[in-house]
């Protein structure tokens, strides 16, 4: 099920301009880089600001995402015609076979049913080649990042062009760990308001490594984000190649 905050299109049109700042994503691109990946399949690809950097690059890029409002946002963008859009998830890929998969931004955490989780997990591990990776980010659970999730620290005004002056703003609405719930709200130049519901699902880096243990990867590494340093973990998961097949037994001389 698509966020509420990316399935309405007049919130998916505004996300972008809410959100300019995307250093998180270059770790990505270096990781990308540093494997050779030339086949990157893009979980929770959202407007497609990843996917299409990798584009950009030359890469062949599919990007899977359960909002048509904003894969629709996404297509509308220059050098989305080099992009492989899919309105789905990764439960119910067509056959590929890529270097790398991602999961950006709040994608990993979004995905809140344990069933769904695991059905990600394998979606993702079919579509990769022997030996090629899982890349993704989940807050640390002990830094407690709702705590910020309030209008004193989340407030602010961003001319948006074509709509002019935004307000917005979080609220947190529950923990019930490891489920957070928080309310995002948006007023518009003309005073509408438009809020939507998030939940996301603080896991701890030994159960998410278990995850991918259970599901045939092997975690390689994982790294901090240097965007928020001490405050998420980025896991590096890679799909073994088959162990090579014995070659036959040596005669006696």
């Amino acid at each position: 099920m698509a966020d509420e905050a990316f399935d309405d299109p007049r919130l998916a049109a505004l996300h972008d301009p809410l959100d300019p700042d995307r250093s998180d994503l270059d770790l990505y691109l270096r990781l990308a880089g540093e494997s050779g990946a030339r086949r990157v399949l893009d979980i929770g690809c959202g407007t497609g600001v990843f996917a299409l950097l990798l584009a950009a690059r030359g890469v062949d890029v599919v990007g899977v995402d359960p909002s048509r409002a904003s894969l629709d946002v996404a297509r509308a963008k220059p050098g989305a015609e080099r992009v492989r859009w899919i309105h789905g998830d990764a439960t119910a890929l067509v056959p590929l076979r890529v270097d790398l998969a991602t999961m950006t931004a709040n994608v990993a955490q979004a995905i809140t049913d344990p069933a769904d989780w695991r059905g990600t997990l394998r979606g993702a591990r079919e579509a990769l080649r022997p030996g090629g990776r899982l890349v993704f980010e989940t807050r640390v659970p002990a830094r407690r990042a709702w705590e910020g999730w309030n209008r004193a620290d989340s407030y602010t005004v961003v001319d948006v062009p074509g709509t002019g002056p935004v307000e917005s703003w979080h609220e947190l609405l529950a923990v019930e760990l490891p489920l957070v719930t928080f309310r995002s709200v948006r007023v518009l130049p003309d005073g509408e308001v438009l809020a939507s519901e998030s939940t996301l699902r603080f896991r701890e880096r030994e159960e998410v490594e278990a995850d991918l243990a259970a599901h045939g990867f092997a975690v390689e590494e994982v790294r901090d984000a240097p965007d928020r340093p001490g405050r998420e973990f980025v896991f590096v998961a890679r799909r073994p190649a088959p162990a090579p097949a014995p070659g036959p037994a040596a005669g006696r001389h």
